[in-house]
């Protein structure tokens, strides 16, 4: 009986491996835009795309980030100045993109633009620390879909959506985890109302990652200036160790779990905007499969339980 399980098991991953090798055709007719290029993973897959023949229109942020993508792409490779978070903006960037598809439409958007700072305990946080992320990470994806959705209608294209393992489970103090898991149900939503015509909607679920979101230095500069923000009433609550042990806790995470290959989560991009049968999500990193999603899927007092204990405890716990 269990020969047989794991005889079925084996066939399905072998008859998912052979269904999703098949790629798009015509890719230097297909146009890719993809918001975040200035570094991380928008950059490289920019630049992955660029190599496999697609025509790249890369979303920065800063002049410096538009330069250097120019610098080592082909000629096909458009730049534009993006900020996500400036509706104005981003309808500028579609009017461009509309005049460069023309009647063939815009193959793929790649949703990548975010931050991931300030992340703290939410008592230490006041209203404006959420706004920025939100308007980046959860306001700037529904935008910029919404100002090319027309286009990808036209190619019976992709809207790719990256989220975060964090949009499943919600282990972190700010607007991180509260933006991954409206941009998990904006595409959810978007994936069942664009499948009548065609448009495929994924989305990209990664796990640590060694990128600017995971930089350790600026998770401490972050946690001292909130630290030095806060009333003494909430420092005597914490402790004054909270953030020493706190530091050392994210460090010894990160080193364990983040993971320097970017190329993982690039090739489950490029296999979201290229292949001709892309799964509906993608999770790259093993501390996602392996651990993250799992434990989402877990009841609440486990999942509770497990992050509690290895949670830095204020001063003031009772538990």
């Amino acid at each position: 009986m269990y020969l047989y399980i794991a005889g079925l098991v084996v066939l399905f991953y072998v008859y998912r491996w052979f269904r999703e090798l098949g790629r798009v055709s015509n890719k230097s007719e297909k146009f890719v835009y993809i918001t975040g290029c200035d570094t991380g993973f928008g950059n490289l897959l920019a630049r992955h795309l660029d190599t496999k023949g697609f025509r790249v229109i890369a979303g920065c942020y800063s002049e410096k980030g538009e330069d250097e993508l120019k610098k080592i792409c082909s000629d096909r490779l458009i730049t534009l100045h993006l900020d996500v978070t400036d509706n104005e903006n981003v309808k500028k960037a579609a009017e461009t993109i509309k005049s460069l598809v023309g009647q063939k439409g815009l193959w793929a958007v790649v949703n990548n633009a975010g931050i991931a700072f300030p992340t703290a305990p939410n008592d230490w946080l006041e209203i404006e620390d959420f706004t920025p992320m939100i308007n980046v990470n959860l306001i700037g994806v529904i935008a910029v879909t919404l100002s090319v959705l027309p286009l990808i209608k036209k190619a019976k294209g992709r809207v790719v959506n990256v989220a975060s393992v964090f949009g499943r489970i919600s282990t972190l103090g700010g607007a991180y985890c509260i933006t991954k898991y409206g941009v998990e149900a904006f595409n959810d939503a978007l994936r069942r109302q664009m499948a009548p015509f065609g448009v495929k909607v994924l989305c990209i679920e990664p796990g640590f990652f060694k990128t600017i979101v995971t930089d350790f230095n600026i998770v401490e500069s972050t946690l001292h200036r909130l630290w030095n923000k806060l009333p003494q009433e909430v420092k005597d609550e914490y402790g004054s160790d909270y953030v020493d042990k706190t530091k050392l806790t994210a460090k010894e995470l990160l080193e364990k779990l983040a993971d320097g290959d970017l190329m993982k989560v690039v090739s489950c991009m490029e296999h979201a905007v290229a292949a001709v049968h892309p799964r509906t999500r993608y999770s790259p990193g093993w501390d996602a499969k392996f651990f993250w999603l799992p434990l989402s899927y877990m009841p609440t007092f486990i999942s509770d339980a497990l992050l509690l204990k290895k949670a830095v405890q204020p001063k003031a716990s009772i538990l």
